[in-house]
Parts: C-alpha cells; structure tokens; sequence
C-alpha cells in the first residue's frame, strides 16, 4: 500500500520504519518545513528519535496535497489538540485523493469543547472516509527497533481484516476490535493515571502503593469507559490494561515522568514550557474531569489527579483523600 503519516513525533518517526518493514511505499510529513527538511537531509530524527536512521525508501513530504494524492491510508501522529486543525487543512487540500480510503488515528485524548474523540472528529471534518484507531503498549524506540510489540487496531468495517494482515509483521502484532470509541477512551485515561503513577514513585511510596494505584484505577478506567460508550472488554486489552501497565511503568513514559517530576516541587507550567514532546495526560485530565462532571459519573482517582494538575492541591494530600474514602467492596459496581 501507499501509505503517509502526517505527524513525525517518535510515534509518527516508528510507524514510519514499521510500514517501511512491511513493505509499503511511505512517506512521513513533518508539521515544520524545517523539520522536513533535516529528515530529508540527516535522515534521522534527532528531535524525537535520535539514534536510528530513515532508510531512503521512506519519502519525506512537506505539503499535504501531493502526498494525499498518492496514499491510500493516511496515519494521523499529531497531538489529539491538533486533530481538528489538521483535518480541516486535509479537507481543504484532498481534492484528487482518489486513492484514499483509510485514515488511522494514532492521537491520544479528547477534545476539550466538544468531548469528542480523534475519529469522531475525523468522521466528522472528513465523513467519506473510514477511520480506525491504533492504540496499545507501543514505546516508540522499541518499535522502531523492530521488537515485539501488541496493539489494538479498531475498525468496525469489511476491510479491517485485509488491513489488520497488511499493516501487520513479524514484530508488530495487530488484534481488531469494533471498539473505536472504547479504545480511544482508554487511550486517553491511561495517559492521566499514569500521571498518579509518577506521583508514587516520585514519592517513593513503595510498590504496594504503586500496585494498588494500577489496580483501582483499572477499576476506574473501566466504569468510566463503559459510562461513555466503550465496550468492558476494550479496557481489559491491549488500549486498556496493557496502555496502563506500561505507561505507569515504562521509564520512557512522558506522562508518568511528568508526574514524578512534578512532586519535586516544580510547577505543571514551568515542566510543560520545557517539554519537546506533548504530555497527553494533563490536557486530557481537564477534558475528562469535565465530561464526568457533565455526566455525573464519579471518578475519585482522576478526580484527585486533576485537583492536583490544576488546583495545586499536593500529591500527598491526594493520596490522603483517596485512603480515608468510605471503605468500599471490592468486586461488583461500586465506586
């Protein structure tokens, strides 16, 4: 397939070195001229994934109407704030795609005005088209270097077994679902507790803390994904439990390396000035917060984290909230 990944993040950069593996003709199209520029010339991303080369089969493209003319799936690797900018700019600039059939939404969170997910917003901007959402336990560089990974590839259509077989190899495993939203959400709240899970190991609350963090806030992310529309079983898979697992764990983690910071005393502006990369949890934590004060669904673990992020209320003091909660059963329901 011709296949083009708008975005060269280090997601963007390892899905780019993926499809290369798989055999497709891809091009990667950086948001800054410059940016494309010194792939086209140093062939590596120093900005995001230094160390590892670009082979020359793999295109590097600038301006999106030439590029969207040749592809037939089109991987969209921005942040999730700069979804709807980048599918009106595509709206204005696929005129003549008439080989385009898929997008794919590799975007993390949801947006903050409307609550709406990166392929509700694709499906809306560019509604003629079949959008799916990749989303799982994908560090980057591991990727890019070719070892074994997992993920969940979402499309509720008849093409999505011919796409699982295309966009899979020896090193990433594609699992389908019918479960876009479900698996967006989870995408998107794994990012925020991972965030808690910076707060304990910033603290140095030890692995029982740790543990019991990752286990409720499964809990958690279940009942508020369900709440929302998703499927119970997506969050128990690679978008759900597999995310949150090595988010919260993983020392590359952007979000759980934020939060730990952020215990240290430095405030969440002054870490976020000095971030290249995007920490997807802090966004999403005020968009989530504030879809479940809308719905009234409770959710006293993101309810914390964003009294932290955003009321400047410790860590510490978060922590103490949650342990002196009404004691609760276990299984079933309950909050």
């Amino acid at each position: 397939m011709n296949c083009c990944i708008l975005g060269a993040g280090a997601w963007g950069t390892a899905m780019a070195l993926h499809l290369d593996r798989c055999g497709h003709a891809v091009t990667l199209v950086p948001r800054r001229m410059e940016a494309a520029l010194a792939l086209a010339s140093k062939r590596e991303n120093t900005d995001y994934l230094p160390g590892i080369q670009l082979p020359h089969r793999i295109q590097i493209g600038h301006e999106l109407a030439p590029v969207l003319m040749e592809a037939e799936v089109v991987f969209l690797a921005c942040p999730s704030h700069a979804i709807r900018g980048l599918c009106e700019a595509i709206h204005q600039a696929i005129e003549g795609a008439w080989q385009l059939r898929l997008f794919v939404v590799m975007a993390k969170g949801i947006e903050l005005s409307t609550f709406k997910t990166p392929a509700e917003i694709v499906q809306e901007v560019l509604p003629d088209y079949s959008c799916a959402a990749l989303s799982g336990p994908t560090y980057a560089a591991e990727v890019a270097a070719g070892q074994p990974t997992a993920v969940t590839f979402a499309l509720p259509t008849a093409q999505a077994a011919h796409y699982q077989h295309a966009l899979s190899n020896q090193s990433l495993r594609l699992y389908l679902s019918d479960d876009v939203r479900g698996v967006e959400l989870a995408a998107t709240l794994k990012n925020i507790y991972a965030i808690a899970a910076g707060f304990c190991d910033g603290l140095q609350l030890g692995d029982n803390a740790k543990a019991a963090l990752l286990t409720r806030s499964l809990n958690e992310m279940v009942r508020l994904g369900t709440a929302l529309g998703g499927q119970a079983a997506t969050f128990y898979g690679l978008s759900g439990f597999g995310d949150l697992v090595a988010t919260c764990s993983g020392d590359w983690s952007r979000n759980r390396r934020f939060g730990q910071t952020l215990v240290s005393g430095t405030s969440a502006s002054e870490l976020l000035s000095q971030q290249k990369t995007v920490v997807e949890g802090y966004r999403a934590c005020e968009s989530m917060h504030a879809l479940c004060q809308k719905q009234a669904i409770q959710a006293p673990i993101l309810g914390q984290i964003h009294e932290v992020l955003y009321q400047q209320k410790s860590a510490q003091d978060a922590l103490k909230s949650l342990m002196l909660r009404d004691l609760k059963v276990e299984m079933g329901a309950t909050v």
